[in-house]
C-alpha cells in the first residue's frame, strides 16, 4: 500500500521545551492508525503540528509531497482534516449549517455536488438528521462528536485525524463513535486516531503507536501491541491478558 502520511524525525516545542522529539509516523491508505500514550505525552501536539497549527522541524510528506511551510487552509484544500478534541462546533448555528461550513473549502473551489453529501451523513449518522434544525450548542457529547465527524467527512477528506473522539463520552456512545470510525474505512479515507482509550483504540486500528514523554516508544500492528506486556500493564490492565 502507498503512504497517504509520512512523518519523519519530527519535533515540536514550547519555548525551551521540547514536546515532541524525533517522531516518526506511517499512515498507510486506507487504513486506521492509532497513537496512544499517557496525558501529556504530546499526542495533541503531534497532530498540530502534521495538521501545521504548530511549528515544526522534521519532515512530513502527504501524497508523497514534503509539506514544508504549507499553511493550514492549502493542507485542508488538498484533503487533510483534523477533529480537535474539543470538536469546535459554531454553537449558534443549526447542525445543518456546522454540516454546510465543513464544505466551504469545496464549495469555494467551484466544486458541485457538496449538496448531495448531506443524505450520506445524514445515512451514517441518523440523530443528526433528527437535529438538523437544532443548535448545535443544545446537542449532548455524543451528538456533538458526531456533528464534529460530519463536519469534516463533508469536506471530502483523504486524511482525517482524530483527536481524543471519545473523551468524556458514555461507555455506550464510546462504542457507537467508534464503530462509525471504523466504518469510514471502507469509503477509503485514511485515519490517524489518537486516543487515550487504548483498548477501544487498538481493537479499531491496523497499526498503532505508544507516544511518551515525546518520543515513539513502541510501534506495531495494533493486535501485537495489544498482547504487549507492557502495554497491557501500562494502558489495558492485567486484565488485557485474558
Amino acid at each position: 500500500m502507498s503512504a497517504v502520511l509520512e512523518v519523519e524525525n519530527l519535533c515540536v516545542g514550547y519555548r525551551k521545551v521540547e514536546a515532541v522529539h524525533r517522531a516518526s509516523l506511517r499512515v498507510e491508505q486506507g487504513s486506521i492508525v492509532t497513537v496512544i500514550g499517557p496525558n501529556g505525552a504530546g499526542k495533541t501536539t503531534l497532530l498540530g503540528a502534521i495538521m501545521g497549527l504548530l511549528p515544526s522541524s522534521g519532515t512530513i510528506r502527504y501524497l508523497g509531497a514534503e509539506l514544508g511551510a504549507q499553511r493550514v487552509e492549502t493542507r485542508v484544500a488538498h484533503g487533510m482534516s483534523l477533529v480537535p478534541e474539543r470538536r469546535e462546533l459554531f454553537g449558534g448555528l443549526s447542525v445543518e449549517d456546522n454540516l454546510r461550513l465543513g464544505a466551504f473549502q469545496r464549495v469555494r473551489q467551484g466544486e458541485r455536488g457538496a449538496d448531495s453529501d448531506f443524505a450520506d451523513v445524514y445515512q451514517r449518522f441518523p440523530r443528526l438528521a433528527e437535529r438538523r434544525d437544532q443548535l448545535a450548542a443544545t446537542l449532548s457529547g455524543g451528538e456533538r462528536q458526531m456533528l464534529a465527524l460530519g463536519r469534516a467527512l463533508m469536506g471530502k477528506p483523504r486524511l482525517l485525524m482524530l483527536d481524543e473522539p471519545s473523551l468524556g463520552l458514555a461507555p455506550l456512545i464510546v462504542r457507537d463513535i467508534l464503530r462509525a470510525i471504523a466504518e469510514l474505512r471502507k469509503t477509503g479515507v485514511s485515519i490517524l486516531l489518537v486516543e487515550q482509550n487504548a483498548r477501544a483504540a487498538l481493537q479499531i486500528a491496523d497499526y498503532g503507536y505508544v507516544l511518551e514523554t515525546g518520543e515513539i516508544a513502541l510501534e506495531g500492528p495494533s493486535a501485537s501491541l495489544a498482547e504487549n506486556p507492557r502495554v497491557v500493564e501500562s494502558y489495558l490492565g492485567f486484565s488485557g491478558r485474558s
